[in-house]
């Protein structure tokens, strides 16, 4: 089988523009929370705080005639990808652009195009509802975008699976240059769901923070106070390509794609299963397909979200399969979501990003706000402050409602 490599990436979150931006910010423990200001919210939404990207310009991302075309989600996952495009610097011919793909997960799609649309038709009628609905909020229409704009010929996808959506997208797009299936695949998530109906829809479920008053504070995973999880919004792009044509080309490779694992609880749609039990089998998984033990990971990206039950099932997973290597506190482990917040559909390709760049780096961000441990996560959550370290191998969690878990590992490349 091909080995996969990683050639270029680019984000788009609520820390920073760019993948460096990004980086930079949660190694100095920055949080990108604060008040809603994209819709307007009052007492009677229990949560009116999110993480929400800040000084995003779309004109600046795609022609302004297309801007109709597009939910909020689309011009992120375009200005992610073209930054990683820019770095990979690929160097396509005509022949290669028709056979290049395009994974990009996308949880929900446009909600706040549907949200303003139901509006139209209950206020206005039928006749009053944009052509441009449909294609704006449908969630392949990142994918879609991105391939008409880059003029790719090859395999167009939307992975669906809430918030390990873009985790399983770069997962199966390693699948595919692995078989042979093709040479280069743009692979990544954007998510844009901080509208009404979004932060009404997941209040209703006691899922989000009501810290309102510290909306920097909200995001505390593995913390005795933690109360839900924060939304953000954003997007991420990798861009995946075979050794063979990587090394022929001469580019400069970031980081190496070896292991991927996808498994469902089986269980409830919205509760982890106990002990993480779906989680455990991913990670584990994952680890054989990479071929590695547990002690050779360094560094795990948690899932981390900062609900009582997922934070607690995902540390049982982690000293399930790690053992000793977790519990001895040799094995890193953090949540940039305690910066970033939840970033749904987007969240794992914003995560790989943040894993490559800490492969590049030598450095792990830190967990903020982790003032006072769970004492049933007796595990090293870098808290506060994020620490140097060499990197061989590290791995990334992503887990969703329907119980659905997708899990990675990345290495330093080594010819």
């Amino acid at each position: 089988m091909e080995r996969v490599v990683i050639t270029g990436i680019g984000a788009v979150t609520p820390v920073g523009i760019g993948a460096d931006n990004t980086y930079d910010a949660l190694m100095a423990g920055r949080s990108g929370a604060g008040p809603i200001t994209l819709f307007e919210t009052d007492e009677r939404f229990p949560t009116r705080i999110a993480a929400e990207v800040k000084g995003f310009n779309a004109a600046d991302w795609m022609e302004k005639k297309h801007l109709k075309e597009c939910s909020r989600f689309i011009p992120f996952a375009l200005a992610s990808t073209k930054m990683a495009l820019t770095q990979a610097n690929l160097g396509l011919t005509d022949e290669e652009r028709e056979g290049v793909g395009v994974f990009i997960g996308v949880g929900m799609g446009g909600l706040e195009s549907l949200q303003e649309c139901s509006l139209t038709l209950d206020h206005k009628g039928p006749k009053k509802i944009s052509p441009y609905l449909i294609p704006s909020l449908i969630a392949n229409m990142a994918a879609g975008q991105v391939s008409i704009a880059h003029g790719f010929g090859g395999p167009s996808f939307a992975h669906t699976s809430a918030c390990s959506s873009s985790a399983h997208a770069i997962g199966e797009a390693f699948r595919w240059i692995q078989y042979g299936r093709s040479d280069v695949i743009v692979a990544g998530g954007a998510e844009a769901t901080i509208a009404g109906i979004g932060i009404a829809g997941f209040s209703a479920m006691f899922a989000l923070s009501r810290r309102n008053n510290e909306p920097e504070r909200a995001s505390r995973p593995w913390d005795v106070d933690r109360d839900g999880f924060l939304c953000g919004e954003g997007s991420g792009t990798l861009i995946l390509e075979s050794l063979t044509r990587a090394q022929r080309r001469g580019a400069t490779i970031l980081a190496e794609l070896k292991g991927y694992s996808a498994t469902s609880d089986g269980y409830h749609i919205t509760k982890p299963a106990p002990s993480g039990r779906g989680a455990v089998r991913a990670m584990g998984l994952a680890l054989k397909d990479a071929q590695l033990a547990p002690t050779d990971i360094d560094y795990l990206n948690a899932h981390g979200t900062s609900t009582p039950a997922g934070d607690l099932a995902e540390a049982q997973a982690i000293m399930s399969v790690f053992g000793s290597h977790a519990t001895d506190r040799k094995l890193w482990i953090s949540s940039t979501k305690s910066m970033t917040g939840h970033l749904l559909g987007a969240a794992g390709a914003v995560e790989t990003a943040v894993c490559v760049q800490a492969l590049r780096r030598g450095a792990v961000p830190p967990t903020i706000n982790l003032d006072n441990q769970d004492p049933n996560c007796p595990l090293d959550f870098v808290p506060h402050v994020g620490r140097e370290r060499r990197l061989r191998h590290v791995m990334s969690n992503s887990f969703g409602f329907g119980g659905t878990n997708a899990t990675l590992i990345l290495s330093q490349f080594e010819p």
